[in-house]
């Protein structure tokens, strides 16, 4: 192991005006909402008068968010250490409050599942394809990090969880939260919880997208790579959709089981769209994309 270096006391300083230092001030303003200080008292209320499909609908979505906010909990550390490695301050900065937020999530969707009265085993609802995704693929991918912190590494593990888990599948679930209970105007403590959410994944969809951004325009042949990993994915996400909708033509909540994949194959899109901006690219115009062109609400 070579001599530290500090960087803090050395003319480097702090690189104040990049891209992963103002995600970090941003999530120390933004993101210290509290989970235990949301108000259940309608939601349980609402709760009473839904019918068996609509719960069973809303307990899919609310299973799968909760086991998937306690997964990229436990995931995340490898890749935190891998940036760590390379001595990149500003960025780990910012992943403390990426590892804090995702932490206050798991405990936000267990705090649902009590209010309304639901304390039940619901891993039914974690389908094949969804423990493909969440059993297997980001583990593996993320745990890989801990041996391997090679540029296609990250570059793997960056798409997993922060395109395709966060980008593509957690943007959907949003969508169907808001679709089925804002339309109806019920369970205003977990649309309460969930747009803090979506704030949150906002920073760190970002972030993973100036973290791929970085390593396609440090090495220009990860944009292929990156696009297939893509495309490897997409398959999954339209499945999971399949398996979420059982051929439905109507949701219980009254809408388009159609216009949920529709969403899920735009976020696909987006996802890679953003990042061809990287193409041909200094290093130094990465660091200072505006916020609002990475995406962050």
């Amino acid at each position: 192991m070579g001599k530290r270096t500090m960087l803090t006391t050395s003319t480097r300083g702090l690189l104040e005006d990049s891209f992963p230092y103002r995600l970090f001030q941003m999530a120390k303003r933004l993101g210290t909402w509290n989970p235990a200080d949301i108000d259940f008292s309608q939601d349980k209320k609402d709760w009473k008068t839904l019918n068996t499909e609509q719960k069973v609908d809303i307990l899919r979505l609310i299973s799968q968010f909760q086991a998937g906010e306690e997964a990229v909990t436990l995931d995340l550390l490898p890749l935190m250490m891998a940036i760590a490695k390379e001595g990149r301050l500003e960025e780990e900065m910012f992943l403390t409050t990426f590892l804090y937020e995702e932490a206050k999530h798991t405990e936000f969707f267990r705090l649902t599942l009590n209010a309304i009265g639901e304390k039940g085993d619901l891993s039914h609802f974690h389908t094949e394809t969804y423990q493909e995704i969440f059993y297997e693929i980001l583990p593996t991918t993320m745990s890989r990090l801990v041996t391997d912190q090679s540029p296609e590494a990250i570059a793997a593990a960056s798409v997993v969880y922060n395109m395709f888990v966060e980008g593509v599948l957690a943007e959907t679930g949003y969508y169907s939260f808001y679709t089925a209970l804002e339309t109806a105007g019920i369970m205003p403590g977990l649309l309460e919880g969930v747009g803090h959410l979506k704030k949150d994944e906002s920073r760190h969809i970002s972030y993973g997208t100036f973290l791929l951004q970085r390593l396609i325009c440090e090495h220009p042949h990860l944009f292929d790579f990156v696009a297939a990993k893509m495309g490897e994915l997409t398959p999954l996400a339209i499945r999971l959709n399949q398996e979420g909708t059982l051929g439905k033509e109507v949701s219980s909540f009254g809408g388009n089981p159609e216009d949920i994949m529709n969403f899920t194959l735009k976020q696909l899109s987006v996802r890679m769209e953003i990042l061809a901006r990287a193409k041909g690219k200094k290093i130094e115009e990465i660091y200072r994309f505006s916020d609002s062109e990475m995406g962050v609400l």
